[in-house]
């Protein structure tokens, strides 16, 4: 169930479910209340008091099912309903009908003690959101923005019903005022407001219930999948017995300069560790030296300098060096005219597949310099992202699937839009969203990292989109392994790279294939 489905695509599945699977609506209902009830019995296992506040649609009448389970149960029930009794959709008012049957008093608003209830959220000890759904588009109003407001001040743990209210399903944009829920759980598949914008905040933990969905509907394809170990196990390369250091990717990293010494060790360090067979690291002579120290297992290639960069003139002896399967370019090359002049001369001659990132991406965006030919993956964080598509930032954050297509599109490249759930894009191909990775990696160099394992890959003659992909679950996933043995504040790039071998492997024998022996 990785397939990643938009609120069209919601609304398809209900409609497929119903017309082709003979399941009714009050089935759905009743699968998704009955999948938040079990949410609520983890949070409150001995029993307590439970606020359900419901809206007028569908969601609002699965808030009514929890209701009645959690009544049933002998938890303390008040349900809330921002609405008048003859605003109910009739699927809604379907539910409001069998939740009074069993017990559950609703209030609605104009009724006398509605506000108070409302106003006192905060006495209880969890409260679910079931106000608005997937279909929300405007600015939240009325009754339905004095319960998010309500919600929002009580300080109780909240539970959102498929998404939190005021949550735009799409881009996870806030729809003027939306629930911080501390746990989502959301239905059928999962959907974009995950992964972007604040929804990927406001979601708290979140979880995927099918709630009876046919398996065949789930598994139709969408155009965004949510990577997990058995893909990405798949695709890793492997070595026979009688691989050599020459099978296993020559990878030419184009980083550094006086002031940034640390880029091209930590790019280096993080292929050879992602099983590069030879890495050679071509830079000013400072930055060579640092490498050498560092990595003995590196190769060196010193270069001319200008003002601490590399020069211009040394387009033409890295391309006459050697033969290399890929390349890095870009981390800690400053954004000198120099350098600038130097990509522009060495990417008409170089023909291979590329990994552009840092100041690579920089120039690009100031028009300074234009990709190579040749395949390439680029790796913005953000704020590069907003620089090469003039954009802001926060339009960025909240357009996350978005950008990385158009940018794709722009470029005609491979693109990895890094952050939290990193995304990886090409034209014509689904987006492919990471899950790894946690705010611990949130310090200098852990990019640098990244572009050494995807370099690593593309040396090793996977194709752009795979190595992208791939690359950023390892390389998220070898900071969760971090984060378990060391905690999220601390651990280092460097350790980082140091810990892919034991991601590989974890990677692999999660999904049932044995690392090789």
């Amino acid at each position: 169930m990785n397939w990643i489905a938009d609120s069209q695509r919601c609304r398809q599945l209900d409609r497929q479910a119903i017309e082709a699977f003979g399941m009714t609506t009050a089935q759905l209902m009743e699968h998704a209340g009955n999948a938040v009830f079990r949410a609520v019995q983890e949070m409150l296992p001995d029993g307590g008091r439970v606020t359900v506040v419901c809206g007028k649609g569908n969601n609002g009448g699965d808030g009514l099912v929890v209701a009645r389970l959690a009544h049933r149960h002998g938890y303390h029930v008040d349900c809330l309903i921002a609405a008048r009794r003859e605003e109910l959709s009739p699927d809604c008012a379907a539910r409001l009908a069998e939740a009074e049957a069993a017990g559950v008093e609703p209030l609605f608003v104009g009724d006398d003690q509605y506000q108070e209830k409302l106003e006192c959220v905060g006495c209880r000890d969890l409260i679910v959101d079931a106000l608005l759904g997937t279909g929300a588009r405007g600015e939240v109003q009325g009754p339905i923005r004095e319960a998010i407001e309500a919600i929002n001040a009580s300080g109780a743990p909240v539970i959102a019903v498929d998404l939190p209210s005021g949550i735009h399903c799409d881009t996870g944009e806030e729809l003027g005022e939306s629930v911080w829920a501390c746990r989502t759980v959301t239905f059928g598949l999962p959907k974009p407001f995950l992964f972007q914008g604040i929804g990927m905040e406001h979601s708290g933990k979140w979880s995927v219930d099918p709630i009876g969905f046919p398996r065949p509907l789930l598994e139709q394809h969408t155009d965004a999948f949510l990577l997990d170990d058995a893909w990405v196990g798949a695709q890793l390369p492997d070595r026979m017995r009688s691989s050599h250091k020459g099978d296993s990717g020559r990878l030419l990293i184009v980083a550094g300069s006086a002031h940034y010494p640390g880029a091209a060790a930590l790019a280096a360090r993080g292929a050879l560790r992602a099983g590069a067979g030879l890495v050679t690291v071509a830079s000013v002579p400072s930055v060579c030296a640092a490498v050498a120290a560092q990595l003995p297992e590196a190769c060196v290639l010193p270069l001319p300098e200008a003002d601490g960069a590399i020069a211009e003139e040394a387009a033409e002896r890295i391309v006459a060096h050697g033969r290399f399967d890929a390349a890095v370019f870009g981390p800690g090359l400053t954004q000198s005219p120099a350098v600038a002049r130097l990509l522009s001369k060495l990417w008409l001659l170089w023909q291979g597949p590329s990994v552009l990132d840092a100041d690579a991406l920089n120039l690009i965006a100031q028009g300074q310099a234009a990709p190579p030919s040749g395949p390439c993956v680029l790796t913005p964080h953000p704020g590069e992202m907003a620089r090469l598509m003039g954009a802001s930032t926060a339009e960025v954050q909240n357009g996350r699937f978005q950008y990385a297509r158009e940018a794709a599109r722009r470029f005609g490249k491979t693109v990895v839009l890094k952050g939290a759930y990193t995304v990886a894009a090409e034209e014509g191909e689904p987006l492919l969203v990471n899950p790894t990775g946690n705010p611990g990696m949130a310090c200098a160099g852990m990019g640098d990292v990244l572009s050494g394992v995807i370099g690593a890959m593309l040396a090793q003659q996977m194709p752009e989109l795979s190595a992208a992909a791939c690359g950023a679950y390892w390389h998220g996933l070898a900071g969760d392994l971090l984060l378990e043995r060391l905690g999220s504040f601390g651990f280092l790039a460097s350790e980082l790279a140091d810990a892919l071998p034991l991601a590989r492997a974890t990677i692999l024998s999660r999904c049932g294939l044995e690392p090789s022996s």
